[in-house]
């Protein structure tokens, strides 16, 4: 049985077109130019305000594919009274390839995405070297890429990934840590921590030096789905 969509009437709250349109801005969306960032997976909003009120000098883009992660996001940023997050229902590949110039990005970050446990199903994690490469292309110079996960063997792949892709430099001293200082915790994470479960933690930065030509632009496999653009239920 599948629920009603539930209409979001929110004023920070933008629902992506059916088709791109052309030169669409999406930085356009927010009161005062900054820099842009993106988070992928926004949930129920509880990261992204504290990252906001942290990093006043950025724009934010709160992404997720469920409607009512949208809602609830909204209702927080609307109560912190925040004008640097806008809130848009897309999915990442879909929003970083139609939307968004190379280059476009401070950060994204990435916290505690579906890590599709068993080993038949990995391919369908989000964070792999494709997308890693699609996210390269999208941050500008010294941009950054925090991804974090509660799934071991996850942020293992990921690790074990980004120092044999052209491009990345590893900001911290070690592959993946279990603490990352002055970086927001969710409910969920602070959930998992108190329960003795570990959040592993991955930043990186795309390479000041590396110039445009030496990032290839994203491909998307022809076996990649975006049923959820094709379905009015959530």
């Amino acid at each position: 049985m599948t629920q009603r969509m539930i209409e979001i009437t929110s004023p920070i709250f933008f629902p992506l077109p059916r088709a791109p349109e052309e030169g669409m801005d999406l930085s356009a969306l927010f009161p005062e130019k900054r820099p842009l960032a993106l988070e992928i997976g926004c949930g129920i909003g509880d990261f992204i305000v504290q990252l906001a009120r942290l990093r006043p000098e950025l724009n934010f883009l709160a992404i997720d594919i469920y409607n009512k992660g949208c809602l609830k996001t909204c209702n927080r940023i609307e109560r912190a009274e925040l004008s640097n997050v806008r809130v848009l229902r897309a999915e990442a590949r879909y929003l970083l390839t139609h939307y968004l110039p190379p280059e476009s990005l401070a950060a994204i970050y990435i916290n505690c995405p579906d890590p599709w446990p068993k080993k038949r199903h990995r391919d369908r994690r989000l964070v792999r070297q494709e997308f890693l490469q699609t996210a390269l292309y999208y941050l500008r110079p010294g941009g950054d890429f925090y991804f974090s996960t509660d799934f071991q063997d996850y942020a293992e792949d990921v690790a074990a990934l980004l120092p044999e892709m052209t491009g990345y430099v590893n900001v911290l001293d070690q592959p993946l840590v279990t603490e990352l200082p002055g970086y927001p915790l969710s409910k969920y994470m602070r959930r998992f921590l108190q329960q003795g479960q570990p959040i592993h933690f991955i930043h990186y930065r795309r390479d000041p030096h590396l110039p445009p030509e030496g990032v290839a632009p994203p491909t998307i496999d022809t076996g990649f789905r975006l049923h959820w653009r094709r379905v009015e239920h959530a």
